[in-house]
């Protein structure tokens, strides 16, 4: 596209805008000061751009509808085939419709994006089609993954839990969670900034995987920011859910969130070692929250109890700084989204790797339609925005401060134990409000199931979700948390407990 370079007008906009009160005649010889800088964005927009080139061909697919979607946990289905051979063999694999697949549609649950086609493949995408697994489809998403309910989708459709209809199926990865319960796929791939992957894999009971910060590449995902931003498994049982991680893991060389990565690990090693010898932390305060239903206490309490029958040791600890978890997320999540997603155009500035130019110049325009966000999404992003106009940033910087603490008093207790355990969410599916519900009853819907799972994001600590019950005919999940690049040790504990019980009979 040609560079349109600014009039004196526009100078004097922009001056005012940054605080500056120019004259015409100033605004003038800055303009002309200006014109070999211009110069230079003409070289650059005349450049070819750095994109990874697309190995697999592929039809784009068709948009799901009736019979096909009977949950409405698919957004677009295609059928993208990788390697003739490999770990993944077999495997149908959904992608969370925040992650690109060249060709494919992606519209992130939003209005803002809908007819949006991305020209790369995630680095995920790519690596699940090196390893000889299929990419099934694009799984639907929250708005702009920002609800932990399935009700914000701009296509007006909510994902429905395959457990009892009218009921959530989780979010943000609400789709992902849906079609591996309904047993559409094997395996998919969620995203998890507060617990996004946690939340749908608990309420459809199935397992689900927050990695490490940075131990899956983020490369070609819609970012919300960058110090939460997580991408992992999705998957029936732990012996996939742990195949799939080998597949996506491992440094790209592009997501600067990847700091301290190993080299590539065996996950699938751990599995059938049993919890002889592990020592399970049975933290307090992931109990008893003031919406904490008692039946899914109890489900959690008895899951964790199984470990000591199967060999390992118990013991019930406290760690004080898990009840601030929310709080301390809370100016991260908020503050760091507007400055990242909304006014940094989902990209911001002031990182090295890949940066979609096609996506950016898509989404740039989402101030012209934002009437249409969900109120989730307003709420959160009004007050972000506020807090930064008001305090300047002071919060954001004094959270992340004080995230060291936090992440200092998680790992003390890993120390000791080889997990930690709690409830995932404190709750079961709740029904999906109505899209006219009063504005208290759609957020809430959206946020109430937070509170275990939203600290881990900012923390950085490996967080999986396995189902252990039944309540009221809805999944209860049981969540256990890991040393930072220790999913190897969280595999071994979950996929003991798996082996162990018939969960659905409990």
């Amino acid at each position: 596209m040609a560079i349109k370079a600014p009039t004196t007008d526009q100078i004097l906009e922009v001056g005012a805008q940054l605080g500056m009160r120019l004259s015409a005649d100033e605004a003038s010889q800055y303009l002309a000061a200006m014109q070999p800088m211009l110069a230079g964005y003409g070289v650059v927009d005349s450049l070819a751009d750095e994109l990874p080139e697309v190995k697999y061909p592929r039809v784009p697919g068709h948009r799901a509808t009736g019979d096909e979607n009977p949950h409405n946990g698919w957004y677009w289905k295609t059928a993208i085939k990788g390697a003739a051979a490999g770990p993944l063999a077999g495997k149908r694999v959904g992608i969370k419709d925040n992650i690109c697949v060249a060709g494919v549609p992606m519209m992130n649950g939003a209005s803002v994006l809908e007819g949006y086609v991305p020209e790369v493949d995630a680095t995920i995408v790519e690596r699940i089609l090196d390893a000889g697994g299929e990419i099934a489809g694009k799984t639907a998403c929250e708005y702009l993954c920002f609800s932990g309910g399935s009700h914000t989708n701009a296509t007006g459709l909510p994902v429905q839990n395959p457990w009892k209809q009218g009921h959530t199926s989780g979010g943000s990865s609400s789709g992902s969670g849906a079609v591996v319960a309904a047993g559409d796929v094997e395996m998919a791939i969620g995203g998890d900034q507060g617990g996004s992957i946690r939340i749908p894999a608990s309420m459809c009971g199935i397992v689900g995987l927050k990695p490490t910060h940075g131990l899956v590449p983020y490369t070609g995902v819609m970012p919300i920011e960058l110090t939460i931003d997580h991408v992992g498994p999705m998957t029936g049982t732990v012996a996939d859910n742990a195949l799939l991680l080998e597949a996506i893991a491992g440094v790209d060389g592009l997501d600067p969130r990847q700091g301290g990565v190993p080299d590539s690990v065996s996950y699938t090693r751990a599995l059938g070692q049993g919890a002889e010898g592990l020592t399970i932390g049975l933290v307090t305060e992931g109990f008893g929250h003031p919406n904490s239903e008692p039946a899914v206490d109890e489900k959690v309490r008895a899951a964790v109890a199984q470990y000591e029958a199967i060999g390992a040791t118990v013991r019930e600890i406290s760690i004080p700084e898990h009840l601030v978890g929310g709080a301390v997320w809370t100016p991260i999540g908020l503050e760091g989204t507007v400055d990242f997603m909304m006014n940094g155009n989902g990209f911001g500035t002031n990182w090295k790797g890949l940066y979609l130019t096609s996506l950016i110049d898509r989404y740039a325009r989402w101030r012209e339609r934002a009437d249409e966000f969900p109120h989730t999404l307003k709420y959160a992003i009004l007050l972000g925005q506020y807090m930064l106009n008001q305090y300047g940033g002071r919060y954001y910087g004094k959270a992340q401060n004080i995230v060291r603490r936090m992440r200092g008093a998680y790992d003390r207790a890993l120390a000791d134990c080889d997990v930690i355990a709690m409830p995932t969410i404190p709750i079961v599916a709740s029904p999906i409000p109505a899209a006219d519900a009063p504005i208290d009853v759609y957020i809430q819907r959206a946020h109430e199931m937070l509170t275990n799972t939203a600290i881990f994001n900012v923390t950085g600590h490996p967080s999986l979700t396995i189902p252990c019950g039944l309540s009221d005919g809805l999944p209860v999940g049981l969540m256990l948390t890991g040393r930072h690049f220790d999913e190897a040790t969280i595999y071994r504990a979950a996929h003991a407990y798996e082996q162990s019980v018939d969960w659905k009979t409990l």
